[in-house]
């Protein structure tokens, strides 16, 4: 339930002019009470400076994106969110809380990923205040209580995703969107009980622990390679097919059984090497 509400304020100007009254009054009275010798009159001016004393701690200033929670004898007495100069009871205890947007940047962690490698991680969290009454009462600091449940939400996280995966399986190195999304969801999942919302949630750092980043570049360099392989291979095998299909559809050249194996691994070995063939000529036999 949303216990915040807006409260009543009188205007800040209309106050001070009436401070104004009261202490042009406070200054006049003491004379009028010297000539008349009137007891009353010394009462009223002391009751007058008193006024305006208790006056004086009522005004308050709210700036843009600013607010004021009222605080009475312990008791809530509403938020000022109205930009401008206010006045309040002067012995309601005036709290700022910004609802202005703030940049989180946690550190790096260092936590193990789904498939359990170690990982340094860490995000950006952009935040702001929306209820004042949460942010003031149901947490002890709500600044304290955005930083701690955010490195908890990003270990969470980080823990529910490999770093690197196939394409099809979500991780954290290529499906960035999702692993923000589902960063973000957790925040304000975490946080509404301090009245904060979250309006982004990125990662700003992800790479391998030290320990083990060599090992693991070395097993993607060696799955690059793979994958390049198995690319390489299935095109040189259809463009095999599709030659000795040519050949026997046009009857170029009769292969037999023999040497069909002969030329097929021929091809093979040109289109498959990593360098370029070198044709090797034969002209025949030289008989002396």
């Amino acid at each position: 339930m949303n216990k915040d509400y807006e409260a009543k304020t009188q205007p800040g100007g209309l106050m001070l002019l009436v401070s104004f009254l009261v202490l042009g009054l406070a200054i006049y009275l003491p004379f009028l009470a010297e000539q008349t010798k009137s007891v009353p009159l010394v009462v009223a001016t002391v009751v007058a400076w008193l006024v305006w004393l208790l006056i004086l701690p009522g005004f308050f200033v709210v700036e843009p994106n600013g607010s004021k929670v009222l605080v009475l004898f312990g008791s809530y007495r509403g938020t000022v969110r109205r930009t401008g100069f206010h006045w309040a009871n002067p012995f309601a205890a005036k709290r700022s809380v910004s609802l202005r947007a703030r940049t989180l940047m946690s550190e790096k962690l260092k936590v193990n990923d789904l498939a359990g490698n170690p990982i340094e991680i860490a995000a950006v969290v952009v935040w702001q205040v929306r209820d004042t009454y949460a942010a003031s009462f149901e947490v002890d600091n709500y600044e304290q209580y955005v930083a701690t449940q955010s490195e908890t939400a990003l270990r969470q996280m980080a823990q529910a995703y490999p770093y690197d995966a196939e394409d099809y399986v979500e991780s954290l190195r290529r499906n960035t969107a999702e692993v923000s999304a589902h960063l973000t969801e957790q925040l304000n999942e975490r946080l509404s009980r301090a009245g904060v919302e979250v309006s982004e949630a990125r990662l700003s750092h992800l790479a391998y622990a030290p320990e083990i980043a060599g090992a693991m570049l070395r097993r993607q360099q060696a799955s690059a390679v793979i994958a390049a392989r198995q690319i390489i291979v299935e095109g040189a095998v259809g463009m095999v097919e599709m030659a000795l299909r040519r050949l026997e559809e046009d009857n170029t050249v009769q292969l037999d059984e023999e040497r069909k194996p002969v030329m097929v691994s021929n091809l093979l070995v040109v289109l498959c090497g990593e360098q370029a063939a070198q044709p090797v000529l034969n002209t025949g036999t030289l008989y002396a």
